[in-house]
């Protein structure tokens, strides 16, 4: 996505510049720099198309999320609310407020306070319904979660996307069977949609049907070859049936990396926590008990962090080198080249973790280690611990990890993005600090 919307900004500039009074143009430039993580930019066209009086509430929401993206986060506060004076049902911009309050509190109540507010105006508003289910899923609060999804699906009965969060929240909550019918209600309306086939291939891990969902899993990556979490689905049904084929699927000897980067750590942790700026996780990511910082333009061009990538690349050409060619979905693809798709670091303090995730839209994932409280050393506790294989799904019988990295500080672990990966939870007065990104094939 990033080539093209880096040629969509380019076309865009061009365009305005004949035409500078274009008031769509430049909120079309501002989405567009906003996607390729350049918050100023993102910032100053908005608000030209606002100058030129532009009324969409769409405007409004990308100069939130630019704002959100340099740190202001009181004037993003107040512009998310400006997107939803004018369209008081804006799921969007609900969304994006609500996890904002959320990731600056870690409150509930301040972070649903204007989403309550407006459903219970709007109650036909299904997608605030879905909205809601899904911040009150990543607050921990599951069976709340799913009560909105039903009082969504009270008002449409057919709605595929809460049937989706439905089928979802009932395999977290161990009701594969009830999964397993909300899941078949969304295929049955929307066939053939690759989403949706993930969402039954899931339910039907969840209900024990092994055998059922791997045939969904063999048709999701014929048809879905490069969707990374189709491939652990099916490798998740092929430990469950005890196919060889995991094994190779899974070959972390050949397969995963890790290596100690010389790089000035305590320079790079001063930078990184400056930048840190919530105390509580984001939707719809993996991290608990901690902030996730994206790592756009400005933060990259920081001369500690744009060395330390610099050093990322020597490591990841000799790891594709070392790997080679092969017919499994990694090395088919390996070029011996790569492009970055995407950084970010995490802060994870006491308590904290990573659930078990894939990287949907990835090809090779990472991380590396900033700073490691010293409870994580023991080999007999592996808390911080990197764990891969265990599914970030529930399956009948549970599946445990199948392999384990110890964070070392300046240790860079490199991975397919199909291996299920998540951190052990630990307890500690120092903070766990990472950087991680994704690489495609160039």
């Amino acid at each position: 996505m990033g080539t093209d919307r880096a040629a969509d900004a380019a076309r865009l500039r061009r365009a305005l510049a004949a035409n500078p009074q274009d008031r769509v143009g430049w909120h079309n430039l501002a989405a567009a720099e906003g996607d390729l993580g350049h918050a100023a930019e993102a910032e100053s066209a908005a608000r030209r198309a606002l100058a030129l009086g532009i009324p969409a509430p769409e405007t409004r929401l990308v100069l939130a999320r630019a704002l959100q993206d340099l740190n202001r986060l009181d004037e993003a506060e107040r512009v998310f609310e400006e997107a939803l004076a004018l369209r008081p049902n804006y799921p969007e911009a609900h969304r994006d407020l609500a996890q904002l309050r959320w990731m600056r509190s870690g409150r509930r109540e301040t972070a649903l306070r204007a989403l309550d507010a407006t459903l219970a105006r709007l109650p036909h508003e299904i997608h605030l319904h879905l909205t809601r289910s899904v911040a009150l899923e990543f607050m921990g609060e599951l069976s709340e979660a799913f009560a909105s999804a039903q009082a969504g699906l009270a008002r449409q009965p057919d709605d595929v996307q809460l049937l989706r969060q439905a089928s979802h929240l009932c395999a977290e909550l161990r009701e594969g069977a009830r999964a397993v019918a909300f899941a078949q209600r969304a295929a049955g309306a929307a066939p053939g949609v690759p989403a949706v086939q993930i969402t039954l291939c899931e339910a039907l891990l969840a209900s024990g049907a092994i055998v059922q969902a791997e045939s969904v899993a063999a048709r999701l990556c014929a048809t879905e070859p490069l969707d990374q979490h189709a491939i652990a689905l099916r490798a998740t049904a092929w430990r469950l049936l005890g196919d060889a084929r995991y094994a190779a699927l899974y070959d972390y000897a050949q397969l995963t990396y890790a290596e100690t980067i010389d790089t000035p750590l305590e320079e790079l942790a001063a930078d990184l926590q400056g930048l840190h700026r919530y105390s509580a996780h984001p939707f719809q990511q993996s991290v608990r008990g901690g902030g996730q910082l994206p790592l756009n333009a400005k933060e990259m061009a920081r001369p500690s962090i744009r060395a330390l990538f610099q050093r990322f690349h020597d490591v990841v050409l000799r790891h594709l080198a070392r790997v080679g060619s092969g017919a499994d979905p990694f090395r088919s693809r390996n070029t011996g080249r790569f492009a970055q798709a995407g950084a970010w670091s995490v802060r994870l303090s006491s308590g904290g973790y990573h659930t078990d995730h894939v990287h949907q839209r990835g090809w090779l994932s990472s991380a590396f280690y900033v700073a490691v409280p010293p409870v994580m050393q023991p080999e007999a506790t592996r808390a911080g611990w990197l764990r891969l294989g265990r599914p970030g799904i529930t399956t009948e019988p549970r599946l445990a990890p199948d392999f384990h990295v110890k964070p070392e500080p300046g240790k860079l672990v490199l991975f397919p993005s199909y291996m299920w990966h998540g951190v052990e939870p630990f307890e500690s007065d120092r903070a766990r600090l990472t950087v991680a990104f994704d690489a495609l094939p160039a």
